[in-house]
């Protein structure tokens, strides 16, 4: 069968480090509180010159020399992001150009289960035969949409891009790729987690809104829900699992999903503590770093999953 697999992983973060202790010098805040309440210790924020397309392009570029590809390899290009360059054109298209690839390139915007979306998107396009290599990508600098007088988001957060490359390949049932995929959004619950802005609406870029206690109520629930769902599809049960690499928005929703689900959490993939929540960018982030410390390796069966505002959610099991 026609599989989407993983050739290969990159990502990138802005140069600026800042630690808890830093912001508590501006913000009503302390590392502990922090730390206690979501197991962020620092993260990583965009500097002059670094944008969501400069981190794409260097996560991307990282993917496909891991890959071992040339960018002429490359015939689709999907980015995920919530805070693209410009209102348009599409930063995949300068992605794609930066690289020098041809095909198609479109951004998705689904916040932070943006990454899932992009990989489902790309494995359906490769199984049609509307591409045969893709670059799929999560890049967002969250940092420039926050309000740094609001506590209780302002911390939450960190930029950076991180990058995979599917491929298009002949192989068995139970060889490499993605596995299956599955996406969910229920609107009426946007209001509990969006921006308050937008070229249609305010006509500014607006600032991230969100409400902590309701988000957390429903990740757990939906994340646990969706997970067991491609599971089921898959004909695997969590045991099965060799890894979860799961949106890394706060520790206490990503050790309540686990439970959950009654995985051991030495399977769980964590990176919440050295990026915070970096949106669309925090699952192939946590995949790429997994990849590289020798975690994850060929034959893994890894589960990926997000949430984000919309609510969007979604998760994509796939065979290394």
């Amino acid at each position: 069968m026609i599989r989407s697999v993983v050739k290969g992983s990159g990502s990138a973060l802005p140069r600026r480090v800042v630690s808890n202790e830093e912001l508590a010098k501006t913000v009503d805040t302390s590392d502990e509180w922090i730390v206690e309440r979501t197991g962020i210790r620092q993260r990583h924020i965009a500097g002059e010159g670094e944008t969501t397309g400069t981190l794409a392009t260097e996560a991307a570029r990282k993917a496909l020399a891991a890959a071992g590809l040339e960018p002429g390899a490359v015939d689709l290009i999907v980015l995920a992001t919530a805070t693209p360059d410009q209102t348009f054109p599409a930063t995949a298209t300068t992605v794609q150009s930066a690289l020098g690839c041809t095909g198609a390139a479109f951004d998705v915007g689904a916040v932070c289960s943006g990454f899932i979306y992009a990989v489902g998107i790309a494995d359906s396009m490769i199984r049609t035969g509307m591409a045969k290599c893709a670059v799929v990508i999560g890049a967002e600098t969250f940092s420039r949409i926050l309000d740094w007088d609001d506590r209780a988001t302002c911390v939450l957060f960190g930029d950076g891009a991180g990058a995979m490359v599917l491929c298009a390949e002949d192989v068995a049932q139970d060889g490499p790729g993605v596995i299956a995929t599955r996406l969910h959004a229920a609107g009426e619950h946007r209001e509990l987690l969006y921006v308050d802005g937008g070229p249609s609406s305010t006509g500014t870029v607006g600032k991230v809104r969100m409400k902590g206690r309701e988000v957390f109520r429903h990740a757990v629930v939906n994340l646990a829900e969706v997970l067991q769902e491609v599971l089921g599809e898959a004909g695997k049960s969590p045991g099965d699992l060799d890894w979860v690499v799961p949106h890394q928005a706060n520790r206490r929703i990503l050790d309540a999903t686990a439970k959950k689900l009654g995985l051991p959490p030495e399977k769980v993939v964590v990176t919440v503590d050295m990026h915070a929540n970096t949106s669309a960018a925090s699952v192939p982030l946590a995949y790429d770093v997994a990849v590289r410390d020798g975690r994850i390796k060929p034959g893994d069966l890894v589960m990926l999953e997000a949430m984000g505002g919309g609510f969007t959610w979604g998760a994509s099991l796939l065979r290394v």
